[in-house]
């Protein structure tokens, strides 16, 4: 962050749960929108910036929620850890300030956690939960806006003002896109760009893809230690007899739904003029009738029984046979480390190859594939050097991308740790040596 503070004024935050399928606890389930389905496993609360590069994760064995974990856990560190922060006295003296801005999805959607933040001068830039009627489609107006990357694309898009239900007053923008959908979000940040809010929102699909890159090419959800730890005694999490008296009820809810749904229609159809099928119509619609009230009552009973029940609880409070383990997480922490330097360190590489490639989507993919290939390594004493060769490219275009990265990276001036020894890295062409010459 201090090497990069523009970078840290606007920070991308999202949680990725890690998946368990092991046996050694029975951690909570919770719904993972990849798979689409409730799996039990950890949540990873990532904090990055508006390009997906990461600074730091928070991870939630019991996972709270995104408000929850955003602050007790990442405001309070964001706050001492973000450099350049407005004065107090700046602060004071002009009331839209704020220190930086967070990014989130429609999980942390809250007007008093809204409210909250903006008594601590945080601005925040979420999508509209609930954004009512489609704006006129006169009132958008097309903008040129520069992605983080620095593509400009248009995008039609509309200001107002909006009012919610706890009196805050917010910023809501809009985007119409080529299907006549309208994207509402929410800002705190009263003096930004519409183009430069827009910009930001949409950077969210730069950390979506960091996962996803990370799941596959990182390891990102691998098991790396085994083995459980326990979790304090006060750890508060949903009471389980809760979850299955709301789920007994939601399944009620769905059947009683569907009985009305099937009486309505048999009262819209019409009965045959015969005798026998009218009978059969009104024996139906009576029997169909007791069933609505039977579920009805039944639905009635287990929402009383799940008010009077605590929706959260602490652990201690458990029987012993559904206390649960926290998976440990001192190795996972150490590696977790290491790939965010890893990405970050690829990244930068990838930001050096875009200068000379024409293609700039293809330029990860190469230093990927740069990072896979054999090398030669030279020790030279004498010269004070570690010489790294680097073999030719499969074309002319990729030797020029490699011989810049070398440009660029003997200008750093890097000792071989523990050693006096200066990295020295030479590009090899592939007409360096003849064919068949060993190498």
């Amino acid at each position: 962050m201090e090497h990069d503070v523009e970078a840290a004024g606007v920070l991308l935050i999202d949680g990725h749960t890690r998946v368990y399928h092991g046996n050694l606890t029975k951690l909570p389930r919770r719904y993972v929108s990849r798979e689409r389905l409730c799996l039990r496993g950890t949540t990873d609360y990532w904090v990055n910036a508006l390009d997906g590069q990461p600074f730091f994760c928070v991870t939630q064995a019991i996972d709270p929620g995104l408000i929850k974990t955003l602050e007790d856990e990442i405001i309070p560190r964001l706050l001492a850890d973000i450099p350049d922060q407005p004065a107090a006295e700046a602060l004071e003296a002009d009331p839209h300030l704020h220190r930086f801005t967070l990014v989130f999805d429609r999980e942390g959607y809250s007007p008093d956690f809204f409210a909250r933040l903006k008594a601590r001068r945080i601005a925040i830039l979420t999508y509209h939960k609930h954004p009512g009627e489609d704006w006129e489609e006169s009132e958008f107006t097309t903008h040129q806006v520069t992605l983080q990357h620095g593509d400009t694309v248009p995008l039609r898009l509309a200001e107002r003002g909006t009012l919610l239900g706890n009196g805050l007053w917010l910023r809501e923008l809009r985007r119409l896109d080529e299907k006549g959908h309208q994207t509402s979000i929410l800002s705190t940040d009263y003096r930004g760009a519409i183009t430069t809010s827009a910009a930001a929102m949409f950077a969210r699909w730069h950390q979506e893809n960091f996962f996803k890159y990370m799941r596959q090419h990182y390891g990102l959800d691998r098991l790396v230690e085994q083995g459980t730890t326990p979790l304090p005694d006060t750890t508060r999490l949903v009471n389980p007899a809760w979850r299955a008296l709301d789920s007994q009820f939601r399944s009620l809810a769905g059947k009683l739904n569907r009985q009305r749904a099937a009486f309505a229609a048999h009262i819209l159809a019409p009965a045959q003029n015969t005798p026998t099928a009218a009978a059969r119509h009104e024996t139906r619609q009576g029997e169909t009738l007791a069933t609505i009230q039977q579920q009805q009552s039944a639905l009635d009973d287990l929402k009383a029984r799940r008010k009077a029940t605590p929706h959260h609880i602490e652990l201690k409070d458990l029987p012993p046979e559904q206390r649960v383990n926290q998976l440990r997480a001192g190795r996972k922490h150490f590696i977790d480390t290491i790939k965010l330097i890893a990405y970050r360190s690829e990244t930068a590489l990838v930001y050096l190859a875009r200068e000379t490639l024409r293609r700039a989507d293809d330029a990860r993919s190469f230093v990927r594939g740069l990072m896979q290939t054999t090398i030669n390594l030279r020790p030279d004493p004498a010269a004070g050097e570690l010489r790294i060769e680097l073999h030719g490219q499969a074309n002319p275009i990729h030797d020029t991308v490699v011989a810049h990265l070398c440009e660029e990276l003997n200008a750093t001036e890097t000792h071989y740790p523990g050693t006096p020894l200066l990295l020295k890295y030479i590009p090899l062409r592939s007409s360096t040596f003849p064919l068949g010459q060993d190498v």
